[in-house]
């Protein structure tokens, strides 16, 4: 009898976990439970006059291998698109104006010093302070730390306010005070105990940019008709999953001795060897109760982040004379809604016909909180209004889109990885289940993609199954 494996969420997550499982057991049967009406979670991408329209993320971090190699081995590679050579740079504003970020910021690391010790967005005495990392003592034990905390211990509060903090917040859009540093950059940690230094582990060339000159040629991947062509080409891909959209999993029962019971809301009971939960932290803790409700328990008050965000069509014309690089980020020393606008035509080529530009202004935390449950009319003008004042554009946008993600955002507190190790230790006591997602293990598309892939190996492992081989199903799930 073929295994029977059921998938708790729909998302880049859940639906990565499926096509892993279908390819790496031929016998397996899946079925993909998702809460709402469509697949993708919050990668979503529309047309309107032939211009494209991100809703979530509008590429991934090339140097995170999980998602370019599915795309290629999803047949996608040829559409496969990187960023425009032609339109670089990035802004950040101080003090109202928008300067350019030095190069060779990558990673919150400076991987070239000339740049950043002539910029104007450090005063004198913060570029001492940033040479003055050299000489701080490393911290090597194992206790976590905010994210803010280590890049102000080693570089310098200046440094951390004017540059960091606005690229933490465009990658996590929370705040780094809160965020911990062995859930986000562990490898920060790594080479600050092998090292001593992170800018001499930069000269000695083992430094963490090392990875993005490696055999890619953009640091971000996207494809030629948006993120959303992911989602489709792997939801067509698989082959051996029944796809349930629009009926949450509202329990789940472990049975002895042949597995789990997954109750829907709609009354359907699925009986399965094996479950992926790959959703919220919210959804995922209610469904762990009945089986580890102390390890899961942390799951109950994980933070998360609320994010909004504008998109306006303009004709070229009205936007080329201020388009400037790929567009500027918004530090929260500024005091601004905003934390950061995005040139779109700028940043891929093929994102609107010729004529027409596209710029996309995200909201911080604040700006979400107060705007995000208010009409869309209201947060297209504070939009507006934000880009009149940092660039002085005037002219009226032919079209606006309002896209807004209600908790969508996990926001991975100080002993994050410590919680979600010892919630998978526990995990071990049951054959067949695993959890995944954006909760657990990164907020990244490709870190999300991994996820599935390692929850739906770990599902196979502990029932012991492997391609071309059967095993007794029959065993105590929680042998």
């Amino acid at each position: 009898m073929a295994a029977q494996i059921v998938v708790v969420g729909g998302g880049i997550t859940g639906l990565a976990a499926c096509w892993r499982l279908e390819r790496q057991y031929p016998g397996v049967s899946i079925t993909l439970v998702e809460a709402s009406e469509r697949l993708g979670g919050w990668i979503r991408s529309e047309r309107w006059n032939g211009v494209l329209i991100e809703h979530g993320p509008d590429s991934w971090v090339a140097s995170k291998a999980a998602a370019t190699e599915l795309a290629r081995a999803l047949g996608l590679e040829p559409e496969l698109v990187g960023l425009r050579a032609d339109r670089a740079g990035t802004g950040i504003v101080l003090g109202g104006r928008i300067l350019p970020l030095p190069e060779g910021l990558s990673l919150l690391v400076p991987t070239r010093l000339w740049p950043i010790l002539t910029s104007p967005l450090l005063s004198v005495p913060g570029k001492i302070r940033l040479l003055g990392e050299l000489f701080v003592p490393a911290r090597c034990h194992c206790d976590d730390e905010s994210l803010a905390a280590f890049v102000r211990r080693r570089f310098g509060r200046e440094f951390y306010e004017r540059l960091a903090e606005p690229l933490l917040a465009g990658i996590y859009a929370g705040d780094a005070e809160q965020l911990s540093l062995l859930a986000t950059y562990p490898q920060f940690r790594q080479l600050e105990c092998q090292f001593g230094s992170l800018l001499r582990a930069l000269w000695r060339r083992h430094h963490p940019a090392r990875s993005l000159r490696s055999g890619v040629t953009s640091p971000f991947l996207t494809l030629w008709d948006g993120m959303q062509r992911l989602v489709d080409r792997l939801a067509l891909s698989l082959q051996r999953t029944a796809v349930l959209v629009g009926v949450p999993a509202i329990s789940l029962e472990p049975t002895r001795p042949h597995g789990y019971r997954v109750v829907l809301s709609d009354g359907a009971v699925l009986e399965a060897d094996g479950v992926v939960i790959a959703t919220p932290a919210a959804s995922a803790v209610r469904l762990l109760q009945p089986v580890l409700a102390d390890e899961a328990a942390w799951l109950h008050t994980l933070p998360y982040a609320s994010s909004a965000a504008v998109t306006f069509v303009y004709r070229d014309a009205d936007l080329e004379p201020i388009a400037r690089g790929r567009g500027f980020l918004v530090p929260a020393r500024e005091s601004r809604a905003i934390s950061a606008v995005t040139w779109v035509t700028n940043k891929f080529p093929a994102r609107a016909p010729e004529g027409l530009s596209v710029a996309r202004v995200f909201f911080r935390g604040a700006g979400t909180r107060q705007c995000g449950e208010g009409p869309s009319e209201r947060l297209v003008a504070l939009a507006l209004q934000e880009l009149r004042s940092l660039v002085g554009l005037r002219a009226d946008p032919l079209h606006a889109v309002v896209s807004r993600h209600d908790r969508a955002m996990p926001q991975y507190p100080v002993g994050h990885r410590d919680r979600t190790e010892r919630l998978r230790l526990a995990l071990r006591r049951w054959r067949g289940l695993a959890v995944a997602g954006a909760a657990f293990d990164g907020v990244g598309v490709p870190d999300c993609i991994a996820s599935g892939w390692r929850a739906a190996d770990t599902v196979l492992e502990t029932l012991g199954l492997s391609p071309g081989e059967s095993s007794g199903l029959d065993a105590d799930p929680a042998a």
